[in-house]
């Protein structure tokens, strides 16, 4: 379901489920989102950028100014801002888009949050008529890659030194994509 205030689906049905909300990353979820990044110190170092410390009020801003071709949110469990994802451009508009900077808290890791993320944008992608949804991870993230391999999409080769990260360590980016007969087939 999409609404001004964003995107948002119900999870499950049982006591204490709670329920799931994307909402446009606001300054309101500033102090949210720098728990929730704290909460894993470890995750930073295979990430391309670093949100921890010093350096998340930076990321946050640049985030907020909208000069990064991104669209992200905030993800909230029963109102508690758990991470962050984006709808990045790519390729030609209204055709191609990327789903990355995604960070979920690591209590939530596991539970099938990130998958009920994935599907409510990938869901929300198509219903808008984009063609074609990319995803990029970094090689030495196998779990993110086993959670894109989950969602059906395939791999499509690795881009080689693609990037260098905030550590200073060049970035081997395996590249995925869903198309959207794909997905609708599933």
């Amino acid at each position: 379901m999409m609404s001004d205030d964003g995107l948002y689906i119900p999870l499950g049905g049982g006591e204490g489920d709670g329920d799931l909300a994307l909402l446009p990353l606001t300054e309101a979820h500033r102090e949210g989102l720098r728990a929730a990044c704290a909460q894993d110190s470890a995750i930073w170092d295979i990430y391309p950028t670093n949100y921890l410390g010093e350096a998340f009020d930076p990321q946050f801003d640049l985030l907020l100014s909208g000069g990064t071709k991104r669209r992200v949110y905030a993800i909230l469990q029963g109102g508690t801002v758990v991470g962050m994802t984006a709808w990045i451009d790519q390729g030609q508009p209204g055709w191609s888009i990327e789903i990355g900077n995604t960070f979920v808290a690591p209590g939530l890791r596991g539970s099938g949050l990130n998958t009920r993320v994935k599907h409510l944008l990938l869901d929300h992608a198509f219903a808008c008529g984009i063609e074609r949804v990319g995803f990029k991870v970094d090689q030495r993230n196998t779990r993110s890659q086993a959670a894109v391999t989950k969602l059906g999409a395939t791999r499509e080769g690795v881009l080689r030194h693609e990037r260098k990260t905030w550590t200073g360590h060049v970035r081997d980016t395996v590249s995925f994509s869903i198309l959207r007969a794909e997905w609708l087939a599933r």
